[in-house]
């Protein structure tokens, strides 16, 4: 074995509920997530040629070429990844549909003159990919969050916490989690999941009174009134007669009179 360590990011998928499914559906849903994985890392600027790919029977473990900046696999790829598989299962009856685990973390590993990968980086990965908080999270979803995303802490530290251009840390939590031997925290995304929005503010009413008509508030001669109150934050404008009121802001008034001739 090649005794040099080279320092490499990892990235690992598995895809939910692959069990029961028969050979034909997973077959068909291992080559839809190759190709999509493959287009998302090229959509990040990273050499998918250039990686080094093993297969997990229902899933894939990629290693990057020696270089890769890790932001990237982090985003674009993640959100272009998550993207073309919503897209995919919008398409698709549910035996086919595709659900992912995604797992990364970085270290120095073997990389052998065949493209074997080995070290403990790789071990890590692996319980990262089994941990409960992303399988549970995951399931717990809607249907329309096709990841979970989940960062060793090393790979957070090193690359999310700092918030460099498209990495946001508020959009991670913090798990704990153990995994046979390995106990550790790590860090929970899932990506495409939207927050609940916030409730629109109510709009300010304006009420209009028919000509001719009295309001309690300020009198002006000829019968023609005006006036305002004001409700909570709301202000209530009101005229009558041939009184405009051009603007109300800020407790200013602005009331014209227009007098026949």
């Amino acid at each position: 074995m090649n005794d040099e360590l080279e320092y490499r990011a990892v990235l690992a998928v598995d895809i939910e509920r692959s069990a029961g499914r028969g050979d034909r559906a997973l077959l068909e849903i291992r080559a839809r997530l190759t190709e999509m994985l493959e287009e998302a890392f090229e959509a990040s600027g990273v050499d998918w040629s250039a990686c080094l790919r093993h297969d997990l029977g229902d899933g894939l473990r990629v290693t990057a070429p020696a270089g890769t900046r890790k932001a990237a696999l982090v985003h674009p790829l993640v959100p272009e990844l998550a993207l073309r598989l919503r897209t995919y299962n919008r398409g698709v009856a549910p035996l086919t549909r595709i659900r992912v685990r995604i797992a990364l973390h970085a270290g120095d590993v073997h990389v052998s003159p065949d493209g074997t990968v080995a070290g403990s980086p790789l071990e890590v990965l692996a319980r990262l990919l089994d941990a409960p908080p992303a399988r549970a999270a995951l399931a717990g979803a809607p249907e329309t969050v096709p990841a979970s995303l989940l960062l060793s802490g090393h790979f957070y530290d090193e690359t999310v916490r700092h918030g460099h251009l498209g990495l946001f840390p508020e959009d991670f939590r913090k798990v704990g989690f153990t995994v046979k031997e390995h106990t550790a925290d790590a860090w929970l995304q899932l990506p495409g999941r939207q927050p609940p929005a916030e409730a629109a503010p109510e709009p300010a009413e304006a009420q209009e009174e028919p000509a001719g008509s009295k309001t309690a508030g300020s009198k002006t001669a000829g019968s023609k009134t005006a006036g305002s109150k004001t409700a909570g934050s709301k202000m209530v404008n009101k005229a009558s007669g041939h009184g405009v009121v051009y603007a109300t802001q800020h407790g200013t008034q602005h009331i014209r009179i227009e007098r026949r001739h």
